[in-house]
């Protein structure tokens, strides 16, 4: 993390020093193996496709698989933030980290279609060599893991029984290797276009379900009230609202990916494949958060499902509830693995080509660790927190903005045109992110000590 903070930092201090150099770009690209797949000097420019896959998967799949990239666990965070800031306040954090991530995606796409590389972390290389590759690589592993780490975790339902296969223990592992991880081995994230959409299908079903329990909720008080309508910031809490909100929406490691298997890509039918999945998830976050929110204001938790428990762990419809939900974000994990893996064999075994055993080996090391850090794992929020704070920003913002203007020539767009001026906006907007979310995390955290230490 603090390598990222400080490499990000360098781009910033340096970037309006650069210019782009054509010389330097085409070094760049001879240096890369022949399974870069970068595109022809001479292919049109217009019809720029990649040369080494044939895209076969359709529009609706490639909507189901990244919507359900951008779902994972971050719904389950959204209740609390709203809780933190009030409905007014959430409704426009969560709008403009929306559209910011729409914007983001544009940059990237602008970036693969000048280039042809079909992943993030090779636009990385393209556009700062080794460090950008790295950097890109830390950052994909360690957003991912964060995220899949709280959505394994949804598997400790808690029961008062001694049954050994109810415990949240054995229910993670069980889980990790009988759903989690054949799916993982796929090799192309096509495949996995149906699990998704039976995936987003069990949100529908949980956001169905959850209505009717707004009844169950007692009184809220004054404050609770005037928070439903005004943006009231109660506490320190409040700094967790942003990094859970950029968390919720990162889904452009995926991006590429999914760009590449589409039937007869391009870049305006990705851009539409992004904006629908955005826009329907952006109104599946309101509602989860706001049906949560009204049920418990005040009072709910970091993990929505800790939360809905407490009206009756026995109840048919909250069991229905929490499996319909655990399904849900279990099957994003196979979609989200799917970037990871291709960072670690990038920075790791960057001349290989594919090779199944190495394929089954990396899954099978990241899902035990995986497992480690969920069994292990004291907070769902400090996840949440930290790697929403760090990595979140520098994949939606910092990152896709100077490989844009590294990568796009000077020539057709140059320091001082608007899109250039815009994306060094945007790259300084997700610095300030960073360092502000991260300095109202550690307040909270030392203010946590300093009352543990004086509450002994």
């Amino acid at each position: 993390m603090f390598f990222l903070v400080v490499w990000s930092l360098h781009v910033l201090v340096t970037l309006y020093r650069f210019s782009v150099s054509p010389h330097r770009t085409e070094n760049a690209g001879a240096n890369l193996p022949e399974s870069q797949e970068f595109l022809s000097a001479t292919e049109d420019k217009k019809t720029q496709r990649f040369t080494d896959f044939e895209g076969k998967t359709s529009f609706g799949m490639s909507v189901f698989n990244l919507g359900n990239a951008i779902m994972g666990s971050g719904i389950l965070g959204l209740a609390y933030a709203m809780a933190n800031t009030g409905v007014v306040l959430f409704l426009v954090l969560l709008t403009v980290v929306a559209l910011l991530s729409s914007y983001s995606i544009h940059l990237l796409l602008k970036c693969s279609g000048i280039v042809g590389i079909r992943a993030y972390e090779q636009l990385g290389y393209r556009a700062f060599g080794t460090p950008g590759k790295m950097a890109a690589g830390i950052a994909i592993t360690l957003q991912n893991i964060g995220g899949e780490s709280p959505t394994i975790a949804i598997c400790h339902l808690k029961f008062s029984v001694t049954e050994w296969y109810l415990n949240g223990n054995y229910l993670v592992i069980i889980v990790s290797i009988c759903v989690i991880l054949p799916l993982a081995l796929m090799k192309q994230l096509g495949y996995l276009g149906y699990t998704s959409g039976f995936s987003l299908t069990c949100m529908v079903f949980f956001l169905i379900s959850v209505s009717p329990l707004i009844t169950h909720t007692c009184e809220p008080d004054i404050t609770c009230r005037a928070s439903c309508v005004l943006p009231i910031c109660r506490n320190i809490q409040t700094a967790y609202t942003i990094p859970i909100l950029a968390f919720a929406f990162v889904c452009h490691p995926e991006v590429l990916p999914i760009y590449t298997e589409l039937r007869n890509p391009t870049k305006k039918k990705m851009q539409h494949v992004a904006n629908i999945s955005i826009a329907v998830m952006y109104g599946m976050y309101f509602l989860a958060a706001l049906f949560g929110y009204l049920t418990f204001y005040g009072e709910v938790e970091a993990e929505l499902l800790h939360t809905y428990s407490r009206i009756d762990p026995y109840d048919t419809l909250i069991l229905c509830v929490r499996v319909a939900v655990l399904t849900a974000v279990t099957l994003t994990v196979p979609i989200v693995l799917f970037p990871v893996r291709r960072a670690i064999q990038q920075m790791v075994f960057p001349n290989k080509t594919f090779n199944w055993p190495r394929h089954i080996a990396i899954a099978f090391v990241l899902l035990t660790f995986i497992n480690l850090l969920v069994i292990f794992a004291p907070n769902i929020l400090g996840i949440f927190g930290i790697i929403g704070a760090t990595s979140a920003p520098c994949l939606i913002f910092i990152f896709p903005a100077v490989f844009y203007i590294r990568i796009v020539p000077k020539e057709e767009e140059p320091m001082r045109s608007v899109p250039k001026i815009l994306a060094v906006c945007f790259a300084g907007i997700g610095f300030l992110f960073m360092i502000m979310s991260l300095s109202f995390i550690i307040i909270d955290w030392t203010s946590g000590s300093s009352k543990a230490s004086s509450g002994h």
